[in-house]
């Protein structure tokens, strides 16, 4: 296809690695297959098909999804994994070795958390965790042995917003690699590799499948040396997404710009509703003025996404009580789907974090994570209404 860096977000998220082959013999589908093939047979002994050999290493549908989202990040290469902590450790695998110093921000997904404290604690490498609101914070904990500062914007789940073109000028000037966890926003609200970072890691069983139905996890870059260091652990670890699962996946992004209009929608309305409500004590949400951050998620991004985190008066019991009077809003942990959810953090997500890093952070026992979905917002909105009386 011509020129596809000058087409939209939604043209690339439909087109993009799934243009029909007009070749003698193709078919011209206008939907990528589904090759189910574990291997590949090849003519001449040297000369594997297509550079097909073997599904782990390359695998057709695997492929397409790669390029769509490499295009879609405004990346050159992309990599696909059975899961978004797959695509995590496949980082640290590559990049990571004894006596390395990784700065990550203090408020992260807990299994990304349990992934550096608990799986890797064994490596012998250093974790400073602070807060990347201040991106002075980040400049005073990078040491000569740094190798990685790993973000999350908005984070999971305090929606705390960081400065990552602030903070890759600071990565630039010593030499760090910037990674930064893109899940909340997908690339159709933010492009962190447009704003500096080195690396984009996505949970894609979230907003980029956006259907609650299959796992996966991405990586995206520009560097070819940094790509061709992940890639090889990706085939020599196997932590690949299947070709079904990729077919999913490349089902889903179709949807994902109009997806992403409705779940900010929503969410700004409940928002609204939320922080007029006796009930709610605080409202979390970079779309609000409200938020210290809002500003600068305005700036850096073009939309505040469908994640809300809000506490509610009273105790933890108050919290579980409400959480099991709602009928529209599935009790559920993960986010990103078209169907709403709704979660206590402190006893679910972030149930690995030790309590009292939890309370230090900002956890509360009664903070609640709503992954705000596409339904009627005034039948969510009843239905938060009946749940908090």
């Amino acid at each position: 296809m011509a020129n596809t860096k000058n087409y939209g977000f939604s043209t690339k998220a439909i087109h993009i690695g799934e243009e029909p082959d007009f070749r003698e013999g193709a078919t011209g589908d206008v939907v990528i297959p589904i090759h189910l093939s574990t291997t590949f047979a090849r003519k001449k002994v040297d000369k594997p098909t297509a550079g097909y050999e073997y599904t782990r290493s390359l695998n057709p549908t695997r492929n397409a999804l790669e390029i769509k989202l490499a295009s879609l990040e405004n990346g050159r290469f992309g990599l696909a994994f059975a899961s978004g902590l797959a695509a995590e450790s496949t980082i640290l695998l590559s990049l990571i070795k004894p006596g390395d110093h990784i700065v990550a921000f203090d408020d992260l997904y807990g299994g990304t958390k349990r992934l550096i404290n608990q799986v890797f604690d064994n490596y012998n490498f250093n974790t400073s965790f602070v807060d990347a609101v201040d991106p002075k914070n980040i400049e005073n904990a990078i040491k000569e042995n740094t190798k990685l500062v790993w973000l999350e914007s908005p984070t999971n789940p305090l929606l705390k917003v960081s400065d990552i073109k602030a903070i890759s000028e600071i990565t630039k000037r010593h030499g760090v690699i910037l990674v930064v966890d893109n899940t909340f926003l997908s690339p159709y609200f933010q492009k962190p590799l447009d704003l500096g970072a080195d690396i984009v890691v996505h949970s894609s069983t979230k907003y980029i499948g956006g259907h609650s139905d299959v796992l996966g996890g991405s990586v995206i870059l520009n560097d070819e040396d940094l790509y061709k260091k992940i890639q090889y652990h990706q085939n020599a670890v196997g932590a690949v997404l299947a070709p079904f699962d990729s077919y999913l996946t490349l089902r889903g992004i179709k949807t994902l710009a109009i997806r992403l209009e409705r779940h900010n929608k929503n969410a700004i309305e409940i928002a609204h509703y939320l922080e007029k409500h006796p009930k709610v004590i605080k409202v979390i949400y970079p779309g609000l003025k409200s938020h210290p951050q809002h500003e600068l998620a305005t700036k850096q991004a073009t939309g505040y996404g469908g994640i809300i985190s809000f506490e509610i008066a009273g105790t933890i019991d108050d919290a579980k009580a409400f959480l099991e009077k709602l009928n529209l809003f599935a009790l559920a942990e993960s986010l990103g789907g078209v169907e709403s959810l709704i979660e206590l953090p402190a006893v679910m997500t972030h149930a690995s974090v030790a309590k009292e890093v939890r309370e230090q952070i900002g956890i509360s026992d009664t903070l609640v994570r709503i992954s705000v979905g596409i339904e009627d917002v005034a039948d969510l909105i009843a239905d938060l209404e009946q749940a908090l009386v």
